[in-house]
């Protein structure tokens, strides 16, 4: 009966190159457009707001810039209101989104 013949494989071409001299290249951070940034400052909230404030949405999103008035103040672990606008529309906004409206205009920062 035969042997069979040990199989001889190649070197991979990778090996062959010169080792990098500021040695492995780091992974670029990918980061995906869907990502959401959290503000930890949120759970806060904002003082001073009651039922019947006038307010100012800030921030971004749905109806960012209109007045509006704080309809009520529900619990719940990101401190939040729920706004009716001038165009009568209601939503929640959590309460760092909103600034209080106060006859002289918004408040100097």
């Amino acid at each position: 009966m035969a042997r069979k013949r040990k199989v001889n494989y190649p070197v991979a071409r990778t090996s062959r190159r010169p080792a990098d001299p500021a040695g492995p290249a780091a992974e670029p951070t990918y980061q995906r457009p869907t990502v959401v940034a959290i503000d930890l400052k949120a759970g806060a909230g904002r003082e001073g707001l009651s039922i019947g404030s006038k307010v100012r949405i800030i921030g971004t999103g749905l109806y960012s810039g209109e007045a509006a008035v704080v309809e009520s103040l529900p619990g719940g672990v990101i401190p939040s209101a729920l706004v009716r606008t001038e165009a009568g529309r209601t939503r929640r906004v959590r309460t760092i989104d909103l600034e209080p409206i106060t006859d002289e205009g918004p408040p100097k920062a």
